[in-house]
């Protein structure tokens, strides 16, 4: 087995911009991609996640859909470019108050947001958990499927933070849990199952990163289909005694 090691960057950048309307924010997104920019990591965050985030961290980022962006490169000009060429397509898309840092004690400022996210939503209510769901759709059809899930999401009897990997469609909806309530975990077993059903109509899939464990052995049937019998056949061959994982992925 050949071992690649993937060189460090040069140089280093992070930047943050809110947007007036979900969807001018995956606009930018799908365009700083059209362009083939160098851009590490784009994560999306809701109005929603960011109260919650600067109620947890003090903070006062606009409550606003918002990105947080990291470039590379291979001199502090180039990344410095690449950050004004997003800034630019920002703009255009309704993002305002652009900022970005090279330091790294700022850089970390800027992404300790991000980071934050899940401890954040979780303390809106102390003493709850965190249902976190996963799916990918095309980033073409990103916001189109998050609006709809919002619209599902606003009767919702608990909180629900997004957090979206938005350069490649994948996003996750927290829903913020009293553990012992069995209405609000029926409600979120509910609205998760729309969310996966709605990401398969879009030509996505039911989970972008978590995997299928025990919850979406059912959604892998209605994604895969027939091909579900092949993954069968293929764990009969390699563990006819089901002892690896039993009940996980494939029911046989």
């Amino acid at each position: 087995m050949t071992l690649r090691l993937h060189p460090v960057p040069e140089a280093v950048s992070a930047a943050v911009c809110a947007f007036d309307s979900l969807q001018g924010a995956v606009d930018t997104v799908i365009a700083v991609i059209q362009l083939g920019l160098r851009v590490a990591r784009i994560e999306l965050l809701d109005a929603q996640q960011l109260d919650a985030i600067n109620k947890y961290s003090k903070t006062h980022y606009p409550l606003a859909p918002t990105l947080f962006f990291e470039f590379h490169g291979d001199h502090e000009r180039h990344v410095a470019e690449q950050a004004e060429t997003v800034q630019g397509l920002a703009t255009e898309h309704g993002g305002h108050g652009f900022a970005w840092a090279t330091k790294l004690e700022d850089r970390d400022r800027l992404w300790q947001a991000r980071h934050n996210a899940l401890y954040a939503s979780l303390a809106l209510r102390p003493g709850s958990r965190a249902w976190t769901t996963d799916v990918c759709v095309p980033i073409s059809r990103l916001a189109e499927c998050i609006i709809a899930s919002n619209e599902d999401n606003k009767d919702a009897p608990f909180p629900v933070c997004l957090v979206g990997h938005a350069g490649d469609g994948n996003f996750h909806l927290l829903y913020v849990l009293d553990p012992n309530s069995a209405s609000e975990l029926e409600a979120a077993r509910r609205l998760n199952d729309r969310l996966v059903e709605r990401a398969l109509a879009m030509d996505g899939t039911c989970t972008g990163e978590h995997g299928i464990g025990y919850g979406k052995k059912a959604s892998l049937e209605k994604e895969h289909g027939h091909g579900v019998d092949v993954m069968r056949a293929i764990k009969r061959a390699l563990d006819p005694d089901n002892r690896m994982n039993p009940g996980k992925v494939v029911d046989l």
